[in-house]
């Protein structure tokens, strides 16, 4: 069991130890449920009654929530990333010894870098390219002239098809799909004619993707997904869609062909983006939102209806996006109403 100070800890979070710096800590908990040897952490006002019943050997405050805390803390500008980062420290996910299991196939013309891990029943295409110290879980496929950098990771049975570029230190969930075809198909009287998807995937470093994703390759140029994004599971992203750097997009969501997704977005969970339009840097859009225009602005953009007749929805939308030209109107004419009387 990895454990760390309390003077260590500071130290590495660039924090102010409040009480006895020896203490041990060797994991985190929440206020409500913590004991002796964790740390816990105080980011929202809400579970301030919690704080002095809590059971935990530190807690992570802000200087404000410090003052007349009578235990041990340690005082940061944000006790949620002081969180994150203490978590890190002491995380006991388990980790692939290096080495190649006996049942992996691995094409003579790949190449792997020192320190890779190889789990069971995994294939290795040719011309494939591992960095050191990755990870490949057990089932786990990666087609020819693909590339994964160092110390990233592929958990259990994840697909990673021809020509897939993946950074360094990246972590694919189980499940997930990287590279399958774009839906692109052509219609001739009614048939339909499958257009070879002949672009690639190019992800970022510091890319996490989660449980059964599925990111599709570009049709002509690649799908982009760029630095430090972070995609939760069970999400579609279809061919040629770009993503900007530290973007993060909660599960159930859509991305259509072709849309751009600008730098430090936040899309929440079950949104649909549409195909070919683009949303602007630092948009935070809500859960359960329809995008359906571009988004030129930076702010937050909410939208949910329940399900009507088509051509209902049409015209209610355009009225919706009346509806503040209306109540101008209404008020001018209480207004002039009221200068009658």
């Amino acid at each position: 069991m990895q454990k760390v100070t309390l003077k260590e800890l500071g130290q590495l979070l660039g924090a102010t130890v409040k009480g006895d710096d020896t203490l041990e800590i060797f994991s985190v908990a929440t206020l409500e449920n913590a004991t002796q040897g964790q740390l816990s952490f105080l980011a929202n006002s809400k579970y301030r009654d919690q704080l002095e019943a809590t059971q935990a050997s530190a807690v992570l405050l802000s200087e404000k929530d410090a003052n007349g805390y009578s235990g041990n803390a340690l005082i940061v500008n944000d006790p949620y990333v002081g969180f994150a980062r203490t978590a890190q420290l002491l995380d006991t996910t388990p980790k692939d010894p290096p080495g190649i299991h006996p049942s992996a196939q691995i094409d003579p013309s790949a190449i792997l870098g020192e320190g890779v891990a190889i789990g069971a029943n995994a294939v290795i295409g040719a011309k494939v390219i591992l960095g050191e110290n990755v990870q490949i879980g057990p089932g786990c496929v990666v087609g020819e002239t693909s590339i994964i950098g160092s110390n990233s990771r592929l958990w259990a049975n994840v697909s990673v098809y021809h020509n897939v570029h993946i950074g360094h230190d990246c972590i694919i969930h189980s499940g997930s799909v990287i590279g399958s075809d774009g839906f692109g198909y052509a219609n001739e009287r009614g048939n339909w004619i499958k257009i070879p998807q002949t672009g690639g995937v190019r992800i970022g470093n510091h890319v996490e993707i989660g449980a059964c994703t599925s990111i599709d390759r570009g049709a002509l140029s690649d799908t982009e997904i760029h630095d430090g994004v972070i995609i939760d599971n069970q999400i579609q992203i279809a061919h040629n869609v770009v993503i900007g750097q530290n973007t993060a997009i909660a599960g159930g969501t859509i991305l259509a062909g072709s849309c751009t997704i600008g730098k430090y977005c936040i899309i929440g969970g079950n949104c649909a983006i549409a195909g070919h339009l683009s949303i602007a840097d630092g948009v935070h859009v809500s859960g359960g939102t329809n995008v359906t225009s571009i988004i030129r602005d930076k702010g937050v953009y909410s939208s949910a209806t329940i399900a009507m007749e088509n051509k209902l929805w049409r015209r209610n939308t355009v009225r919706f996006r009346q509806l503040d030209e209306l109540f101008n109107r209404v008020k001018h004419l209480e207004k002039s109403a009221k200068g009658t009387e």
